[in-house]
């Protein structure tokens, strides 16, 4: 389990694919930290640590992953969102997440409003999925309050702490993200398509 605050930034450091896996191995401030077999959420996905050298730490993405994700577009030098699994009695700061990305979204907006940004990102909304207007979203790991809620795109306003310490900062747009749905409007959602 996660909060959706990010701890720090990663980078990419080398990719080898083996069979229809991904070993990703990450250069991050934190990997003397770390322990084999660790949880570490990468832009909202939950990997598994399976090697650590150095400053240097490798997880690997199975194929369910690499399908559902954006990871099969990172290239070595990329910028990823990183963040521990949280511990019991820390305070909860952002919201539940799982790192169980839900499906990836398309940026297709990015305002400057004096002093922070809007960013709006639309999704395939037949994987039945919704946004909640001031309900939680994940977006590359990030928790946000989602704003403009429609059918198949929202909208999510970023301070500049967040800009900054975030990889918000590298998206255009047409950038691909990952998304995870708050636990609530997944609940509704799945009542909604039985009820239809």
């Amino acid at each position: 389990m996660f909060t959706g605050i990010i701890e720090t930034l990663g980078r990419i450091h080398e990719i080898q694919k083996e069979q229809n896996n991904l070993h990703i191995t990450v250069d991050s401030v934190f990997t003397n930290e770390l322990k084999v077999d660790q949880s570490v959420s990468h832009n909202g996905i939950c990997l598994t640590v399976v090697a650590i050298k150095e400053s240097f730490y490798t997880v690997t993405a199975i194929e369910e992953t690499i399908l559902k994700t954006n990871i099969a577009d990172w290239k070595v030098g990329d910028i990823v969102n990183l963040e521990r699994g949280m511990k019991l009695g820390d305070r909860l700061d952002g919201h539940i997440v799982q790192g169980h990305v839900d499906q990836t979204g398309t940026c297709i907006k990015i305002e400057e409003a004096n002093g922070s940004w809007n960013y709006t990102f639309e999704y395939d909304q037949t994987l039945n999925n919704i946004t909640i207007e001031k309900g939680s979203i994940t977006v590359n790991g990030v928790s946000l309050t989602v704003v403009n809620s429609k059918t198949n795109e929202f909208s999510v306003s970023i301070i500049p702490y967040t800009f900054e310490n975030t990889n918000f900062k590298n998206f255009k747009v047409g950038t691909i993200i990952n998304l995870e749905f708050d636990v609530v409007g997944k609940y509704i959602s799945r009542l909604y398509s039985i009820n239809k």
